[in-house]
């Protein structure tokens, strides 16, 4: 099985094109982050020609996190700042060669407005990206770490990807925010399979590496490649010692799943 170093939590002592670097010497297979932006895209384009790799995907920027925003596409008086963040995702991720942007929702009171913008925000990147061969992800986030996320259910985003219509849209199933939100994760992945555009693990409940906690990823990951996804699977945890190397030791167990030899 594949695996990609989300470096927005992982090989954070360094630069970032150094972290794509260390990702290829500690045995992933590609990369992706959260928010680049402070790297020039020359740079980090030259650091994954230079590995071998391809970045995953990124993240909209998440507006102003110190008065407690986290995403701006379902904020309905922030359509501005939302078009131009997903515009922004869209260029450099098609001038790094990177596969996919998330557009985050943040937080909304749940009401039609909000669900209204979010839909319009979407359309907006949806033909945005096509026009750079690009996919556009939407993540369901748990509502205990981030309360009054806009989208927390997978159910919520398949109606979206359903209602909106673009074969460019597809669902981040990232598997610790859905088992905190909705367990029984193998029937709900092979349930919305069509529409899983990537996948992220993380133990739970602490998100620290995953071989701990409650989640038995060795039997999750194997349904899942039984389901057709095959694409490298983001780590996206946060290591408990706070040394990405230290914790590495699931990564070669991990990577012989579904190895039929």
């Amino acid at each position: 099985m594949l695996f990609s170093a989300n470096l927005g939590f992982l090989f954070r002592d360094r630069p970032l094109p150094e972290a794509v670097s260390a990702a290829r010497r500690h045995g992933f297979d590609a990369v992706e982050c959260h928010w680049p932006y402070d790297t020039p895209a020359e740079e980090l384009r030259t650091a994954l020609i230079d590995a071998d790799f391809r970045m995953q995907g990124l993240n909209t920027r998440p507006g102003d996190v110190a008065a407690g925003e986290f995403g701006l596409a379902a904020l309905p008086g922030a359509v501005d700042r939302a078009r131009a963040a997903i515009d922004e995702a869209i260029a450099y991720a098609a001038a790094i060669g990177a596969g996919n942007v998330h557009v985050m929702a943040g937080r909304s009171d749940g009401g039609i407005a909000a669900e209204d913008t979010f839909r319009a925000n979407l359309d907006h990147a949806c033909r945005a990206a096509a026009e750079r061969g690009l996919s556009i992800l939407i993540e369901p986030i748990n509502l205990r770490d981030v309360a009054g996320y806009h989208l927390s259910r997978a159910e919520h985003a398949a109606e979206i990807i359903t209602a909106l219509g673009h074969a460019n849209l597809k669902m981040m199933f990232d598997c610790y925010h859905l088992q905190i939100m909705q367990g029984d994760l193998t029937r709900l992945f092979e349930k919305h399979a069509a529409m899983v555009g990537h996948v992220q693990i993380a133990a739970v409940p602490d998100r620290g590496e995953p071989d701990a906690g409650e989640l038995n990823y060795p039997d999750l990951l194997a349904a899942i490649l039984r389901a057709g996804f095959t694409a490298p699977v983001g780590a996206e945890y946060k290591p408990r010692s706070g040394d990405t190397e230290a914790g590495l030791g699931w990564l070669p167990a991990f990577r012989k799943i579904g190895d039929l030899a």
